[in-house]
Parts: C-alpha cells; structure tokens; sequence
C-alpha cells in the first residue's frame, strides 16, 4: 500500500545545515566544538533558585496567555532603563516560549499564505525558515561589504520587493557577522517600511552582547505607537538561559493582542515558573551581564586576532554578539568545508552557506566556548586553512 504522503509545502523548508554538522559531531570524540549559538557557561544560580522558589510558592498552574503581568513589568522597566523607552506592560509585550516562538507569532500575524518577505542576510536561519512554514516566500538580500564593515544595500532591498511583501526582517547584533546596525542605520530601514507599507521586525536577542555600551542600539528608540514594528527577545544569550525555552516580543497593541490569542492554539504560554525566573533575571542580573560580556568581548577578540592574520582570511572587526564569521578566499562549498574540518582536525564550525544569501564562502565560530577549546580550535583552524593538501573547497 501507497503511504499517504506529507503536505507537499514541507519541501520548501530546509533542513538546518547547522544541525547536520552538530549530528556529525555528536559521533565523534575530542571535537573542539563552535557550531552552536550558546555559551558555556551555565544559567547563575540566583536564577535557577527563584524558579525552584516560583515552584515552592505554587507558579504551577496557567497564566495569561500574554505572560505574567510581573515579567511583563519587569522587561518594561529594563527597556526604560537601558534605552529610555516607555513601554505599556498591559498592551506592547508578549512573553512566548523562547524567541523562536516571538519570531514564528510575528511573522503568522503580518504575511498570509503567498505573501513575501525580505530578510538581510547572512543571518540565522530561522527568519526565513518561519516564512516559508506560514506559506510565505523570503527573498534574501546580503549586507554590502566595504573591505572594513558590512551595511545596507538599499538598491539591493527595493529591487526585492514585489507587490506581495509584507515585511522586512533583520537581525541587530547579527547573528552570524557581529553586525550591529547604527541608530542611522535602523532609521534608514524604518523610514523605508513606512514608505513602502511594509512591517519591520527586528531581532533583537543578542542586544546585551554588545562591545561599545550596556546595550546595543533598539529599533524602539526610532519608533512611533503606530509603527508597523516588532522586536524580537529572548532571554537565551543575555542570561544563558538557552535550555529555558522564554522570550519575548515588542509590538503594537493589535499585534500583541492577537499574538497572545494565538498562543492559545500554539503553546498557551511561557512555563509559570520560567517567567518567574525572568524576573529575577532581568531585576537582578546586572552584575552577571556585565561580567559575562566582558568575558565574551575578551574571548571574541582573542580569536579574531588569531584569524585576522592569516593569508586568504577577512573577518570584521566584532561589534557585538558571540560569532565571528571569516570569509575564506576560493572558498565554494562551506559545507564541505566545515565537514573536512570537523572530520580532520576535529574542530566543528557552522558552514556559511547555513546562514542565507551572502554566506557561501565563510564560517561561522561561536567564540563563547572555553579558552581551553578556543585557543587549539584557532590553532587548528589557521594550520588546516594554510594547508593546500587538507584545504577542500
């Protein structure tokens, strides 16, 4: 008997080309390991203690399907105090279960089925993933390159759009490159959605990671009550608190409305206890913040040195985030790339092509590892990438 096949739409949703070298790695021993997003270091125990408080003190059963009215008070007042941007608690937040799920509720509110999305790469590849989940097509358009620092390709973005796009996705700090978009930069694109109808969403999960301030600069800064913007949250990077599964998403009051009617049918909300260890995250974490992204700064710019020097690589001086992605000259197959390095010299990387248009012919590394894994893994790297006979492009 025939089986009775999956809905044909799948097809348009691609397997992660990150996961396929992690499930590679999982089968071998001494791997130095910087393909996934994640830090090494474990969630602070003030934070594991209140939630084992929260579950103590009975936060067991439903909440709102928006999140708890506290943590929503709480992300608030962390807005209001990293970028002196008033929030309604009640209205323009959504607690969800992790930023992946901000990303998906965004985008099914803004595109229905054959609508379209642009999306800056090279960027994670989750964006455009969801697009295609809902039905929707993402048009990927690369940051330019100037030798020094990527930026906007304006020409590029417009001639992307056609009568179906409905919105405009980037990620700031970026995930892969380090990218940070300036306040003139953000002011750009947001000018541009509004006079094209367009919504803007920015992903926003890496902001604390950020190597000239407290925070990296929010689209919401830029913003009006009325503006088709979201900004996507999460807790993941900030707090490492990746096994936790919360974030959170800015938004206009219908959006957020709906989205929390939404989550209803989706999850219905973040774990009780788990918003209750968000607060105490965001009320009481400063200290842990601060030194975490001073050690990340110091580990991202360690590798970068070691990289920046060695024939055939360019890499971007960092400005945020954990990741440096150095492009590899007469590199074509990244793929095949980090798959020879992981096999050869145990060292697993995330290919560029992973990542989108603009990420075929580079790397992505995770710099938030230990120094006792980082310093033979750019050893290891620079030696296979000098070496004409391990070198497969």
């Amino acid at each position: 008997m025939t089986p009775i096949p999956l809905a044909e739409s799948l097809a348009a949703v691609l397997p992660s080309r990150i996961r396929e070298i992690a499930d590679m790695a999982f089968g071998m021993s001494g791997v130095l390991r910087l393909h996934f997003g994640e830090s090494n270091r474990p969630t602070p125990d003030f934070i594991k203690k209140a939630a084992a408080q929260a579950v103590e003190d009975g936060f067991t059963f439903y909440t709102e399907n928006q999140g708890l009215p506290g943590l929503r008070q709480a992300i608030a007042a962390k807005y209001l105090e990293l970028h002196d941007v008033t929030l309604d608690p009640r209205s323009e937040i959504l607690i969800t279960a992790s930023g992946v799920q901000a990303l998906h509720l965004s985008i099914r509110c803004v595109i229905d089925p054959g609508d379209e999305a642009v999306v800056l790469t090279p960027n994670w590849p989750n964006a455009s993933a969801i697009v295609g989940l809902h039905a929707g097509r993402a048009h990927e358009v690369p940051l330019s390159w100037d030798g020094e620092r990527y930026g906007l390709d304006l020409p590029a973005i417009e001639a992307a759009l056609t009568p179906r796009t409905r919105l405009l996705v980037y990620a700031s700090p970026s995930n892969p490159l380090g990218w940070v978009a300036r306040p003139q930069e953000q002011a750009t694109l947001l000018d541009f959605c509004r006079r094209h109808g367009l919504w803007l969403l920015a992903d926003e999960v890496y902001e604390r990671l950020y190597f000239a301030g407290p925070a990296a600069p929010s689209l919401l800064k830029l913003c009006r009550r009325d503006d088709a913007v979201i900004v996507v949250q999460s807790f993941s990077k900030s707090y490492c608190m990746t096994g936790w599964r919360l974030g959170w998403a800015v938004a206009r009051q219908d959006l957020v409305r709906k989205a929390a009617q939404l989550n209803e049918f989706i999850v219905s909300h973040a774990p009780s206890m788990v918003q209750r260890a968000g607060e105490a995250a965001l009320k009481d974490g400063e200290p842990f913040v601060r030194d975490m992204v001073a050690d990340v700064q110091r580990r991202v710019r360690c590798c970068y040195e070691a990289l920046k020097g060695v024939p055939g690589v360019t890499v971007a001086p960092p400005e945020g985030s954990f990741y440096l992605f150095p492009r590899i000259a007469g590199l074509i197959d990244s793929f095949g790339f980090a798959r020879s390095l992981l096999e050869e010299a145990r060292v697993a990387v995330a290919p560029g092509s992973a990542f989108g248009t603009g990420g075929e012919g580079a790397i992505r590394i995770c710099c938030a590892a230990d120094e006792s894994v980082l310093e033979p893994a750019m050893e290891r790297l620079a030696k296979f990438i000098q070496d004409p006979i391990r070198f497969k492009v």
